[in-house]
């Protein structure tokens, strides 16, 4: 197949089908700028990125460009927990009030650490009105989740914690570890790993970072939630757009649910040694055992917020019926707004992301990444 724009990177020889079905989106006028990636055993098979990285087209997307990738942040943030539950930091079956006292307010005292993680802890959005800046004031948010009661009762459903999943995880973070998700990941996965990804980022990254190209304002409004549910609270308080992202504040803040700056390569990368068991290079990250508790599913049903049965597991997203992340049940890993993704298959040691500048309006249905999945795993069995 012949192109008439650039797409660069690397692709192994049997998975140049997946340059092609990546190339076909550009074609298609569906992107602006993009990345895809994928890992087998832990080895880089593929790295494509392509496009611009604005909406004016006067900026290449580059090999080292990144992006905020919203909500696929969680898996990172659920990987730094894990691996301070494996060290013994944190209990996931004890009380989040044995690290966080102020959390046992509004009736919350037996809530478990697990139940934060799995989107079941009935905190999925703020009562208390809170302004923007609240997303990036750490105090803010933590006062306010600890003070509140439940939506629901803790443990009966799932309702997706849009932003106050990473303030919940993080705060337990802070105060057993006694330092910031951004941080640990930073110092015990970034590093180590050699990945490109940044929850809180550096001002001397700000080059790099391309601008996110939001939805039309007819496709925002029809996706829009309805105020006065709990999905329209969730998703409005503190208020969000595209736009924030943009931000030097949020940039700056950590974010642990939404704010990870990174590309595809390191996305893959850091999924990749989830789908090798948590080894990578010869490094152990994450056991066994941690891991398959990590992954073990805590519910699967009708979500409270999301428009759709989830399957969580302890931070990730699990492949289902309803939701499926490729061909294979065991697959895990985290979406964002606007069609960013991370997955990690274990049954074949496989691991891919997308990330993109050019969102989608909804939380469900962008299908770019389908061809080069598809590509993907048609190549594997070729």
């Amino acid at each position: 197949m012949s192109h008439d724009f650039a797409i660069d990177g690397i692709c192994a020889p049997r998975f140049e089908k997946v340059r092609d079905a990546f190339a076909a989106n550009f074609a298609a006028g569906k992107e602006v700028g993009a990345s895809f990636a994928a890992t087998l055993d832990g080895a880089l098979v593929v790295d494509l990125w392509g496009g611009h990285a604005d909406a004016a087209r006067t900026r290449p997307w580059t090999r080292d460009t990144i992006v905020n990738v919203w909500s696929t942040t969680k898996a990172m943030t659920a990987l730094a927990a894990h691996m301070l539950v494996d060290r013994g930091v944190i209990d996931l079956d004890a009380p989040v009030a044995k690290y966080w006292p102020e959390f046992a307010a509004g009736g919350k005292a037996s809530i478990p650490v697990h139940m934060l993680l799995s989107h079941r802890a009935g905190l999925a959005g703020l009562r208390e009105k809170m302004p923007v800046e609240a997303l990036w004031n750490w105090d803010a948010m933590p006062t306010a989740l600890a003070a509140q009661e439940p939506w629901w009762e803790p443990g009966t459903a799932n309702g997706y914690h849009a932003i106050t999943y990473g303030h919940l995880v993080g705060e337990v973070v802070r105060r057993a570890a006694g330092t910031t998700i951004g941080t640990f990941f930073r110092d015990e996965v970034a590093k180590p790993l050699g990945v490109d990804f940044h929850i809180g980022l550096p001002a001397s990254e700000d080059a790099r970072v391309a601008d996110l190209v939001p939805p039309s304002a007819a496709d925002l409004a029809a996706a829009a939630p309805n105020p006065d549910t709990l999905r329209g609270k969730v998703l409005t308080n503190p208020p969000l757009s595209a736009e924030i992202a943009m931000r030097t504040e949020w940039r700056r803040a950590e974010i642990p649910a939404a704010n990870g700056h990174g590309n595809a390569r390191s996305v893959a990368r850091t999924m990749g040694m989830l789908a090798c068991g948590g080894v990578a290079d010869g490094r152990r990250y994450l056991s066994e055992a941690a891991l398959a508790r990590a992954t073990s599913e805590q519910s699967y049903g009708k979500d409270l917020v999301l428009p759709l049965h989830m399957r969580w597991g302890l931070g990730f997203m699990l492949s289902s019926q309803h939701l499926p992340l490729g061909p294979s049940l065991t697959s895990f890993g985290h979406g964002g707004w606007g069609g960013s993704l991370g997955i990690a298959d274990p049954d074949r040691r496989l691991s891919w992301a997308y990330v993109m500048n050019k969102m989608s309006a909804g939380t469900t249905g962008d299908l770019r990444v389908a061809g080069p999945v598809a590509a993907l795993y048609g190549s594997l069995a070729g």
